[in-house]
């Protein structure tokens, strides 16, 4: 049985949050919580209050153990790019872009 849940809009830009999910991809969910904890990175704080909705949505779906779950599937998709305008000198501007992610992550049993 899988568990999937998925985190839209992330104020992170997807190159560091796919840093941390390279990490955790395929390790089990309990390890990789405790991983995630201790992680000096800011997308570790994103991916580790999504895997822990992951977990619950496993509890939901009455699995034995979501704990023992593995990591199937964990990928971070770009999402849409904000434009800010900061001035500069001499009438000129530079834009400045603000990224967001759309991350996903599924668990499934281990066979």
């Amino acid at each position: 049985m899988e568990s999937k849940a998925i985190l839209r809009y992330a104020r992170i830009t997807p190159r560091k949050a796919r840093k941390v999910m390279d990490l955790i991809r395929g390790k089990s969910a309990g390890d990789s919580l405790v991983f995630l904890r201790f992680m000096p990175y800011r997308g570790a704080r994103f991916i580790e209050k999504l895997l822990k909705s992951a977990l619950s949505n496993a509890e939901q779906k009455k699995v034995v153990n979501p704990e023992e779950m593995k990591i199937k599937a964990a990928f971070v998709d770009q999402g849409p790019v904000m434009k800010r305008v900061e001035p500069r000198a001499m009438g000129r501007a530079n834009v400045i872009r603000k990224r967001t992610s759309h991350i996903t992550l599924v668990l499934s049993e281990e066979d």
